[in-house]
């Protein structure tokens, strides 16, 4: 038997359009309803902020503030038992507070919450540029490791900085080589271990997917999932020790260094990772059809929720935010009939008629 994650309270103030939003959660499942430009997916976006501490909507947490207010706050009760609160502001860091305790360390709210949230706009995972599959794999494995957000920031942190350096005055004085073998020391450690945990992750998901796939497209098309590392020289066949990785890494800066002297641009490392999808040995972003790009990422959502499910024997919660339009009327059927048996759901919808009555009857309404 699985242990639960409920959320049965949800409050939010100047969180979006939303000035104020109070609701109590009674059902397995609610769909949120309303006409479209009302809210409802900035209501869901609360919920997945709440548990990823992310939003695959906003570029900035500061985007979700309401723009007449430097505060927006989310709260929400898990469990009749554990209240948390985030805390987000227009100048300075987000706060996060579990029964009214700051957390130190924000991937600890994992412990309390976690969910799977599927957009209509994930469908540039499949079909757009790599940055949006990095978000992907990035955030199957930090609800895998919660350490994995921290070893994330780092390694921005240290991107970030590296290219600061390159673009400064320092680089030309005579302590530069010592400063960038420090950086060099510090992103081939960090750099391994993001590379490890996205390796791992793809070869854990990838059975379901194939599972997921051929059950929503009912044929004998054979997918697979390829890691395209930005990391040439690290073999991706074997699983390597640490340090050997590290060391490859540590050389290849060293090679590059040359070339990021004149661009201030590092051209090698986790921030370059891809992930190819294939359908029959054929690139599903570049020759897969709409319907198949479709399926092949609805498998991908339905196979993060099945392998957080089984992994941590918690179900995740699944937000479904305005998808059912995009998929066809089989695609729905399958899709309602797999959600909320074991997770919470959220769903939001402009009417009623992509779902059965009896569905409908047990599902929470809430009107916005």
């Amino acid at each position: 038997m699985h242990k639960k994650i409920f959320l049965n309270k949800l409050k939010i103030k100047n969180f979006r359009n939303h000035k104020s939003f109070e609701i109590d959660l009674k059902e397995q499942r609610a769909i949120v309803l309303g006409c479209n430009g009302i809210g409802k997916s900035n209501l869901l976006e609360s919920v997945e902020f709440l548990s990823q501490l992310k939003s695959n909507r906003a570029l900035s947490d500061k985007d979700l503030i309401e723009k007449d207010s430097d505060m927006a706050v989310v709260i929400g009760q898990i469990n009749f038992k554990d209240d948390l609160k985030l805390n987000l502001f227009r100048r300075g860091p987000k706060r996060i507070y579990v029964n009214e305790s700051i957390l130190k360390k924000q991937s600890e709210l994992k412990n309390y919450i976690r969910s799977v949230c599927f957009c209509s706009n994930d469908i540039n995972i499949v079909r757009s540029e790599p940055s949006y599959r990095r978000t992907w794999i990035d955030k199957v494995v930090s609800q895998l490791e919660p350490v994995y957000l921290d070893l994330i920031s780092r390694f921005n942190r240290l991107l970030k900085q590296r290219s600061h350096f390159w673009r400064s005055e320092s680089f030309s004085k005579t302590q530069s080589t010592d400063i960038v073998e420090s950086f060099d020391i510090q992103m081939s450690i960090v750099s391994t271990r993001i590379f490890r945990r996205r390796r791992r992750a793809l070869l854990k998901i990838k059975p379901y997917v194939e599972y997921w796939h051929n059950h929503l497209s009912k044929s004998q098309e054979q997918i697979d999932i390829n890691y395209l590392s930005g990391m040439q020289n690290i073999s991706l066949e074997e699983e390597e020790e640490e340090e050997v990785i590290s060391k490859k890494i540590a050389e290849q800066l060293l090679n590059q260094r040359s070339i990021e002297a004149l661009t201030g641009k590092c051209n090698f490392g986790p921030h370059r990772d891809d992930v190819e999808f294939l359908i029959n040995n054929v690139s599903v972003r570049k020759y897969g059809s709409s319907g198949q790009q479709r399926t092949f990422i609805l498998a991908l959502k339905m196979a993060e929720l099945d392998l957080l499910t089984k992994t941590l024997n918690v179900p995740p919660i699944l937000i479904l935010d305005d998808v059912l339009a995009e998929l066809d009327l089989t695609r729905q059927n399958l899709l309602l009939n797999s959600v909320g048996k074991d997770s919470q759901c959220f769903i939001s919808a402009t009417h009623l008629d992509k779902f059965n009555q009896s569905f409908l009857g047990s599902s929470q309404m809430i009107h916005l």
